[in-house]
């Protein structure tokens, strides 16, 4: 009340806020105050908790056989109460073998372990043997398989050894030798399993195992179960590797690799000098689990209708993926150093002018010294409140709220930019060349996101920035593998409109599909209410971020955000955009109903977002999953239908014997190196698979464009 009746000492933003919602102000502190004069009768021993009836307890846990439950919450309290128990009850319980120390390691973990766990896993050496093995293995209709390497990097390791198993708790464990000719003379005692395209070959992450046995001549055929890709499909948001699959799973906890040789770093050892014994444990428990992986999971994909998604799509791909990454992409080195020479000058021309504004030189990627310079030194103002640690936040969303504040504000975003641009992809990406082939062979991941696209590391494609002259140029450094070939871009045009267009069904916007219009134009001049041919170039941009922003459920204030106009004015732009495509809202609203119901949401080929938060009571929890709910099945029906395309692309490209190659993913995007003397033939199968991967009610649209680099064909 005393600051609303001074309010005319204030000044600017904060006195017209004041003065515009004192109302408010008033009563919010009203529902704020607790109201203390209320009557309350209570006795404050009736709010003491009492221990249970602990005999009481464990007969019920005995009879309901609450075995693990019992020992992990209430084990302590049990043993506590064990020898009143025992004075009226003379017959073994689930309790009655447990010592003090006994009931903490089980409180600790209930897991099981090699050491607990009857297990037979066989060492095989000598030619003889091996051979004896590989006749137990053609026995069999499916065999799981594992391999140990001395590195991550499937283009790079070595063998160590493999494994295999075909019953659970059972498994092999064969040596390899560091020699490569000597390597691949034991190895060719296993084509005839490998090569054998009747026996299901299962493993965790096989991808990897097929294009390490790959550069030791192995061709890895028939049918394929990925026990880390199956669970993607059951369990998207989930976490994917076998330790905690196993342990999720199977109650079991395996060996971890660090106990055999450490840590991640410079220090950690090499696969070679683990004692053979501890390999042989470690190697064959891959081998036994992931085949027990695949029996639980193995069911799960029918009861969730995931099998032919699984089978047709992501198994198939496995393969497409590890033809991809071992084909690789040239790397012009010398096209890269000339940019990092151009990146370099800018640098040192914007840090030039950014030391001359702030009157002083400073570390500009040191955020406090940064943040002491623009707030204090220079006086700039910000909302934002300081760290816990003291500092001002300069993040780039804070400081693109004051970009016009100074022009030192969008210097220092742009240095920022150019030194993160030739950090990434300038200096390191000639650090990924491999030795073996002069070429760069990024690694494809089929399970990390959830929404079912693929994504790439080491390089990662998918961040190379296109938004930006200096971005763009990045791409010139991938280049065709000689002068016989060239890169040719397939991309789809708007695919993720043209898809929420068909899922919707809404009749305006499938028909400007339809009749070839330009969607943006289009929404524009439904959404202002003119025609076509008077929609203004800031009348378009607004429709695109409306139409995209949609997707993701952009709210008025980020709509206004993003267009830099008022929220009322992005408040219009929505309303009228749904009151012109009401087959879009009404969509929203039954994915958001059929998420409340089910607690997920699915593509058009049945591919699952598991969305547990959306009737979360927290606002921003559930605001999440809400979205989610909206755009998961858009974004994962566009990256269905590019990987059906990949499958059949390569497919003919396979069948046809053409020395065009597919080489790179990027979002919509396909990069071939294709032969000059197939450019014809290869764009009618590209364009005829891209097309017809799935069947929309609007056309779909793909643009191909042919280049000496990466740019020129994008």
């Amino acid at each position: 009340e005393n600051l609303l009746e001074k309010t005319s000492e204030l000044k600017g933003k904060l006195k017209d806020n004041l003065e515009e919602f004192k109302g408010q102000a008033i009563q919010s502190k009203q529902l704020a105050t607790i109201i203390t004069e209320v009557p309350i009768e209570f006795e404050p021993d009736s709010l003491t908790t009492d221990q249970p009836d602990m005999e009481l307890l464990s007969t019920l846990f005995e009879e309901l056989e609450f075995r693990t439950f019992a020992k992990r919450m209430y084990a302590d309290a049990l043993q506590q109460s064990r020898p009143a128990a025992q004075n009226t009850k003379s017959d073994p319980d689930l309790f009655s073998n447990l010592d003090p120390q006994e009931v903490q390691e089980m409180m600790a973990s209930d897991k099981k372990t090699i050491q607990d766990t009857g297990h037979n896993y066989i060492l095989v050496e000598g030619t003889g043997e091996i051979k004896k093995l590989v006749e137990e293995l053609l026995k069999h209709k499916e065999c799981c398989f594992d391999t140990e390497t001395t590195d991550i990097d499937a283009h790079t390791a070595e063998l160590v050894g493999m494994s295999f198993a075909v019953n659970p708790y059972h498994a092999w464990f064969v040596p390899l030798p560091e020699n490569y000719h000597n390597c691949q003379m034991i190895l060719n005692l296993f084509k005839p399993f490998f090569e054998n395209e009747s026996i299901l070959k299962i493993g965790q992450n096989l991808k990897y195992d097929i294009s390490v046995l790959r550069w030791y001549d192995v061709a890895v055929k028939g049918p394929l179960f990925d026990t880390m890709i199956a669970h993607y499909l059951i369990e998207p948001d989930q976490r994917h590797n076998m330790d905690f699959l196993s342990e999720t799973y199977l109650g079991y906890s395996p060996v971890s690799i660090q106990s055999l040789i450490g840590k991640k770093g410079k220090n950690q050892g090499s696969m070679r000098d683990v004692e053979m014994d501890l390999l042989k444990e470690y190697a064959a428990e891959d081998a036994d689990i992931t085949l027990q992986l695949k029996y639980k999971f193995d069911p799960l994909l029918d009861k969730l209708s995931l099998r032919k998604l699984f089978e047709e799509i992501e198994m198939p791909l496995v393969r497409v993926l590890t033809d991809m990454e071992a084909e690789g992409v040239r790397l012009d080195s010398e096209s890269l150093a000339e940019i990092g020479k151009g990146l370099e000058n800018e640098i040192k021309q914007l840090e030039s002018e950014i030391f001359s504004l702030s009157g002083t030189t400073f570390n500009i990627a040191s955020p406090k010294q940064l943040g002491e310079i623009l707030f204090e030194k220079m006086g700039l103002k910000t909302s934002t409140k300081k760290t816990k640690t003291g500092q001002y936040p300069t993040g780039e969303e804070v400081l693109s709220k004051i970009v016009h504040a100074h022009p030192i504000v969008q210097l220092i975003l742009d240095y920022r930019s150019l030194t993160k641009l030739k950090s990434t992809y300038v200096d390191s990406l000639p650090t990924l060349v491999n030795p073996r082939d002069g070429r760069i062979h990024t690694s494809y991941n089929q399970a990390v996101a959830s929404t079912g696209r693929l994504s790439s590391n080491n390089p990662n494609l998918q961040n190379i920035p296109i938004r930006t002259a200096r971005g763009r140029e990045i791409r010139k450094a991938f280049v065709p593998r000689n002068s016989h070939f060239t890169l040719l871009a397939a991309d789809y045009s708007q695919i993720e409109l043209r898809i929420i267009a068909h899922l919707s069904g809404d009749k305006d916007m499938i028909e400007a599909f339809a009749n070839g219009l330009d969607i943006h134009t289009a929404t524009a001049a439904k959404v202002y209410g003119v025609a076509l041919e008077d929609v203004s170039r800031d009348m378009r941009r607004n429709a695109k971020m409306v139409n995209f922003g949609i997707i993701y459920g952009i709210s008025a204030f980020g709509l206004s955000e993003r267009l830099g106009i008022s929220r009322g004015e992005a408040g219009s732009i929505i309303n009228n955009y749904f009151k012109e495509y009401p087959g879009i809202k009404a969509y929203m609203n039954n994915q958001m109903e059929f998420a409340r119901k089910n607690g997920f949401v699915e593509t058009m080929l049945g591919r699952r977002r598991m969305l547990r938060d959306i009737n979360s009571s927290n606002s921003v929890v559930r605001g999440f999953a809400e979205r989610n709910a909206i755009n998961a099945p858009i974004q994962g029906s566009s990256a269905d239908m590019i990987k059906i395309a990949m499958i059949g692309i390569h497919k003919e490209l396979t069948e046809k014997a053409l020395k065009s190659k597919m080489i790179l993913q990027v979002h919509d995007e396909l990069v071939f190196d294709a032969h000059k003397d197939e450019l014809e033939v290869l764009k009618v199968i590209i364009e005829k698979n891209m097309k017809n991967a799935l069947p929309l009610s609007v056309p779909v649209l793909v643009e191909t464009n042919t280049g000496n680099n990466w740019l020129e064909a994008h």
